[in-house]
């Protein structure tokens, strides 16, 4: 039946449509859930002696992806990664945090990690990093070393020359991880 517009009549009931979006709206609470998921999997990563260097939520098309980055001393392998997965992913399942479907991916960092959370910076102390700063210091804007220390402010690396650079953290534009080869 038409009404006076010329569209369909629509009976009285209806309902609302609901969406499934896992860990929050647009993330709202996912920093909240990834915590959760942290706090569920970290006996799996002591038992194995590695470190989250990061933890990544995304939706990338039409699935949701969980992703893992660890590293451990003497650096992370494949069998690490897979040991890890298969145990996390019955872990998270007995947990029910993430209800329905996702993807579960876990990788090493990679030779040139970009360090871009608190975390990061954490795990790269010691490592061979390059910078970059907003304003010269000492006509440079580039700078290469290792990573001596990672304070709320300033980090500082010491080149291999010996000289260490003492960098405003505001100032860095972009770090990464340097590989030794």
């Amino acid at each position: 039946m038409l009404g006076e517009v010329g569209c369909a009549k629509l009976p009285k009931k209806w309902a609302l449509p609901t969406f499934f979006l896992p860990l929050g709206v647009a993330g709202v609470e996912a920093p909240e859930r990834l915590a959760q998921i942290e706090a569920v999997v970290s006996p799996v990563l002591e038992a194995h002696g590695l470190f989250l260097v990061d933890l990544q939520w995304r939706r990338e098309g039409q699935r949701w992806v969980l992703r893992f980055f660890l590293d451990k001393v003497g650096g992370v392998g494949i069998a690490d990664c897979q040991r890890f997965s298969h145990e996390v992913g019955d872990v998270l399942d007995a947990s029910a945090l993430i209800p329905g479907g996702y993807d579960l991916e876990v990788s090493s960092p990679g030779l040139t990690r970009e360090l871009k959370t608190e975390r990061e910076w954490r795990w790269a102390q010691g490592k061979k990093v390059r910078c970059w700063v907003s304003e010269p210091l000492d006509g440079r804007t580039e700078f290469v070393g290792r990573l001596a220390l990672v304070g709320l402010a300033h980090v500082r690396l010491e080149g291999a020359d010996g000289v260490p650079a003492e960098l405003e953290r505001r100032r860095v534009t972009k770090a990464r991880l340097e590989p030794n080869l």
